[in-house]
């Protein structure tokens, strides 16, 4: 009798740890299963948008964006030998949600103060079908004091922008996200407005290994009626092609854009489609 006890004993604490095995190896299918998505985009930027993705915690990113001049004629190489734009930025990720980020650019001396917040990722169960993240900026004109008029103020040379994204990968190849945004400018001159609204849509489509196609399309809207003497946006498409490593990423692209901070391109672009309208670009990312 007490060697049948025994084995029993044996079976049972066997059976416990079998099923506590079970439930482990359960909890970390489940966990892994309820952890983001794999690589939904390359990069924090979708040739001049923003996209979902943000910096891992603790980790740097130093991005450059270049644009070149109208693309016009062969005596300035389409554009490459005309007057450029460009901006130098770094990012950091103070969680793996948080991110931080500071970026000068050429034109107009503009200087980024930046903060992007993953409000939720999307999963790979399935329980979180998207990803939703916040993007915001203070900008700084850094032009000289003159240009603001008599009555100036530091307060003129601030503008802001904020953006909600919405983006989901819809599979291992395509990654698509549409966002609204809203830019502000504390001073502008008659001929512009104060607020605009925007609404982007914009895709990533891996053709092969680390080689992928990516777009986008942004529609500006003035919130109050556009007066005769008034300019009014244009809208602006981008197509490209990106190539990445675990380390860099580079995209190479044509869009209507020449400026480079978000609220700029959004209020202040009167390139059209037609003629002279598209400019060559890219953009580099390094990872640390």
């Amino acid at each position: 009798m007490k060697r049948w006890n025994n084995i029993q004993i044996r079976i049972s604490i066997l059976s416990m740890l079998l099923l506590l095995s079970a439930g482990i190896s359960y909890a970390q299918e489940e966990e892994e299963e309820d952890r983001p998505v794999r690589s939904p985009w390359t990069t924090g930027v979708l040739i001049d948008n923003q996209t979902t993705l943000t910096q891992t915690a603790k980790s740097f990113e130093f991005r450059i964006h270049h644009r070149f001049g109208a693309i016009k004629e062969m005596s300035d190489l389409f554009g490459i030998y005309a007057a450029s734009n460009i901006r130098l930025g770094v990012n950091y990720g103070i969680t793996d949600k948080l991110m931080i980020g500071f970026g000068t650019e050429k034109y107009n001396k503009m200087q980024e103060f930046c903060v992007k917040y993953n409000i939720f990722p999307q999963t790979r169960s399935g329980k979180m079908p998207v990803a939703l993240t916040y993007f915001a900026n203070a900008v700084i004109d850094a032009r000289s004091e003159e240009l603001f008029g008599k009555d100036y103020s530091f307060s003129k040379r601030m503008s802001y922008f904020h953006q909600l994204m919405i983006a989901r990968k819809f599979s291992k190849k395509i990654s698509l996200q549409t966002a609204v945004s809203y830019s502000h400018f504390n001073a502008v001159d008659s001929t512009w407005q104060n607020d605009y609204v925007g609404v982007f849509v914009g895709g990533r489509y891996n053709v092969y290994n680390k080689m992928s196609v990516i777009f986008e399309y942004t529609y500006p809207f003035s919130i109050k009626e556009v007066e005769s003497f008034q300019n009014e946006p244009k809208p602006n498409l981008g197509l490209g092609l990106e190539f990445s490593t675990s380390t860099h990423a580079f995209q190479l692209f044509a869009a209507q854009y020449d400026n480079i901070i978000a609220q700029k391109n959004l209020a202040y672009n009167l390139n059209d489609m037609g003629d002279g309208g598209w400019r060559f670009g890219f953009n580099i990312t390094v990872r640390f």
